[in-house]
């Protein structure tokens, strides 16, 4: 088993397959009257956040406490980071404490490759600027395979902002690990020229939504980010939304078994309506349950467990 999650590059098939299967394992344990483990106990995680989160924080907490695991939550703000401390001084500061795992969201893109030459512990990379978000990938796998009872040979659009997105980079990184077959689909400010090639040579790309929906088993939308856009990519939000939105028109155009997926949180009325994001199709609320599964996997895996 590898010692870090710093990308979805650092699985090979049979390791994100043990992952999967560990993760359906650990969502066994939701239907339990007593939902925790032993297995991590005595061990410490800390969660290190420099950027705000509500799902990935609280998920890989909960998935730490159900294993028995002693959590610390170290935010950025109001602490030696707002007065000028490094990530260096900061990872020197846990390896004393004795963390076994360090769980870090950046700004910078390669901050968990960084931190992981200054601890002993594992690190796992809960998203690094617009690089990746390798559980996030993990998550979305698990939430396919136990939907279409598959990952190889599903057809998978992700459609949006695929520039400043690294949720899409960790699955297609992952998802063509495990046989599936990516087509990025946005408009062509939001999908940089040699992403596909660079990330995998079967990766498809289309600026056309509408051309590519009924051949899909799965389409993940993805949030406009906004917050990281210096320039227009885009010539207003309802003309996005008018291309590139997944409505209930062209949610009809789907096959009847594909689903809906979003990594969260929702622009809803801009890249998917809310009907569609609420609808039988749709498996975000699946995704938020699957991720506290699936980072239970990874965190008991890495810290020594058995398959």
């Amino acid at each position: 088993m590898i010692k870090h999650l710093r990308s979805a590059a650092d699985l090979d098939a049979e390791t994100a397959t043990l992952i999967l299967d560990t993760a359906g394992e650990m969502a066994a344990l939701a239907g339990r009257e007593v939902k925790k483990l032993p297995t991590l106990r005595g061990r410490t995680v800390v969660n290190l956040f420099y950027e705000d989160s509500t799902r990935t924080r609280i998920s890989f907490e909960a998935a730490a406490k159900r294993l028995s695991a002693d959590v610390i939550n170290f935010s950025a703000k109001g602490s030696s980071v707002s007065k000028g401390e490094s990530l260096k001084d900061t990872a020197l500061t846990l390896q004393a404490m004795g963390a076994d795992a360090v769980v870090i969201r950046h700004p910078a893109s390669g901050a968990p490759h960084r931190l992981a030459s200054w601890v002993d512990g594992s690190v796992i990379n809960a998203g690094d600027g617009t690089h990746e978000h390798p559980t996030q990938a993990l998550l979305d796998a698990y939430t396919m395979r136990s939907r279409l009872g598959k990952i190889d040979g599903l057809k998978v659009a992700i459609v949006g902002d695929v520039l400043h997105s690294r949720v899409a980079r960790s699955n297609v990184l992952l998802l063509t690990t495990l046989g599936a077959e990516i087509t990025l689909v946005g408009p062509p400010t939001l999908i940089p020229v040699d992403i596909a090639a660079a990330l995998s040579p079967q990766t498809k790309v289309s600026y056309d939504l509408d051309s590519v929906l009924p051949d899909m088993d799965v389409v993940m939308m993805l949030r406009v980010q906004t917050e990281r856009m210096q320039d227009s990519y885009f010539p207003s939000a309802r003309e996005y939304s008018r291309r590139y939105g997944l409505d209930a028109p062209r949610m009809r155009r789907l096959p009847e078994h594909a689903i809906v997926m979003h990594p969260g949180p929702m622009n809803r009325g801009m890249e998917i309506a809310p009907e569609v994001a609420d609808s039988s199709r749709s498996t975000i609320v699946e995704q938020v349950a699957n991720g506290v599964s699936a980072r239970m996997a990874v965190l008991y895996l890495l810290l020594g467990g058995k398959a």
